[in-house]
């Protein structure tokens, strides 16, 4: 039996499909097209599924803008970070008046001895720490990308020289050589004096010797990389290395290295706190955070003056360690999240 609109059939009226509105009887509603997404799209569409991973890259997000913004947070919120206080430290035992000395006026209270703001100093310190470890990861990221691409694409005795470049720099007490190194620089060098010079040196010896981490991430991808039919579609039609390199395999190599690139961050933190630590970082009186735990490994009874400066370091590393995970998982394609 033909059944029609408003019929009823041996099991029941027919009514129509809830989801597209259609009429069985009249034949299924056209289709919605559907959408394609591009891969940068399902990447974030994964990345923002992982909360932990995105309330660490907020984390991230407002540390950068501290940094920022470091003169006009202190301007409402704190004191210069060298002005002293001395008012407010007992002459008798150095210590903070009342303990920690932290009032509405120095939110993490004062360094005792000399009284200065350690919210100031941290806020300061964040601008130190974060430029170090992102200008010695995007000179890691440049070295080490443009050498592991060259090792694993051209191969031969071009691979075996720059791998056994990466073996000696991966074998090179790095930590000995720069107490070494930022021992025997003067005070002026290459046009540079002060902090400048101190931060580039950091910069330099941080980055140069860390591009072997990332160089082997990238030379293996690329011997992968150079075995697929795209690259031979591109060798057949004529295209020379440096155009297989920087237009066919670089594209595809964005993703290990952006997410190497955000777990290196934290690590080239941590470096550079325990430069500063030993005491061939950033010198006093600029604010740094391991410049401020090794001036408060003095005072250890006096809680806040390092609990603050360790907390920001902690907190910094683990937010960035964390969201470079997550980023990892959304871009990995074969990742099951």
């Amino acid at each position: 039996m033909v059944v029609g609109p408003g019929t009823v059939s041996d099991q029941g009226p027919i009514a129509p499909d809830p989801a597209t509105g259609a009429d069985p009887a009249k034949g299924a509603a056209p289709g919605k097209a559907i959408e394609g997404r591009s891969l940068s799209r399902i990447a974030w569409t994964r990345l923002k599924r992982d909360r932990v991973a995105m309330g660490g890259g907020l984390v991230v997000g407002f540390l950068i803008l501290v940094a920022v913004f470091a003169p006009w947070i202190v301007d409402l919120l704190g004191a210069p970070p060298n002005q002293f206080h001395q008012d407010l430290i007992d002459v008798n035992t150095l210590a903070p008046k009342g303990g920690t000395g932290i009032s509405g006026d120095h939110l993490f209270g004062v360094e005792p001895q000399n009284g200065r703001d350690i919210f100031s100093r941290v806020v300061y310190g964040a601008r130190i720490s974060l430029l170090i470890a992102f200008l010695a990861t995007l000179l890691s990221v440049l070295i080490g990308s443009t050498l592991g691409v060259i090792a694993g694409y051209f191969g031969g005795w071009v691979d075996s020289l720059i791998s056994r470049a990466m073996d000696v720099f991966l074998a090179f007490p790095l930590l000995v050589f720069s107490i070494a190194l930022a021992g025997v620089i003067p005070d002026t060098a290459f046009g540079l004096s002060g902090d400048a010079l101190r931060i580039a040196l950091l910069i330099f010896i941080i980055g140069f010797f860390s591009w072997p981490y990332i160089g082997r991430i990238v030379r293996g991808q690329t011997l992968s990389l150079r075995e697929r039919e795209f690259v031979d579609a591109a060798r057949s039609l004529g295209a020379r290395g440096p155009y297989i390199i920087f237009k066919e395999m670089l594209p595809n190599l964005v993703a290990p290295i952006l997410v190497y690139a955000t777990l290196l961050i934290p690590t080239n933190i941590l470096f550079e706190a325990a430069l500063s630590f030993l005491g061939v970082g950033i010198r006093p009186p600029t604010a740094s955070w391991g410049g401020m735990l090794s001036e408060a490994a003095r005072f250890y009874t006096i809680w806040h003056f390092m609990f603050f400066p360790g907390m920001a370091i902690f907190i910094t590393v683990l937010a960035f360690n964390l969201f470079g995970d997550g980023l990892r998982d959304a871009l990995d394609p074969k990742g099951r999240r």
